[in-house]
């Protein structure tokens, strides 16, 4: 080989190429460090019809662990992850309506009456 460098003056041995590294996705990385993973991958919502939808959701295996260790119930990772969904969503439909129950109680309406000889009664 010391003759074709003697040759090729400037020419070097191509240095052998390393391996690329492949980056993990937020979920290969969750599963890797064995953390939950839970994500929204996309949302469908009726063209006729905006109050009705669907939501697509991707989540590892350590994330069903935990639901399933606070008492989520199910046959299936999918029956887990469903009933998860459901109680997000219906604790949030309960504090949006405790909010509105609340700003309501707060709200005082003045009832007049005419109770004749040019007075009002108030309350």
């Amino acid at each position: 080989m010391k003759w074709i460098e003697k040759l090729l003056p400037g020419k070097k041995k191509p240095e052998p190429k390393k391996p690329a590294v492949k980056k993990l996705s937020p979920k290969e990385q969750a599963t890797k460090d064995g953390e939950p993973f839970i994500d929204i991958l996309t949302v469908e919502i009726d063209a006729d019809n905006p109050s009705y939808g669907s939501f697509e959701l991707d989540w590892n295996e350590h994330f069903v662990k935990k639901l399933r260790s606070m008492g989520y119930p199910g046959d299936s990772d999918e029956v887990v992850v469903d009933l998860w969904f459901q109680s997000v969503c219906r604790n949030i439909l309960m504090e949006t309506y405790e909010q509105e129950t609340a700003n309501r109680d707060n709200v005082r309406y003045i009832n007049r009456k005419d109770i004749g000889d040019g007075k009002t009664e108030v309350s």
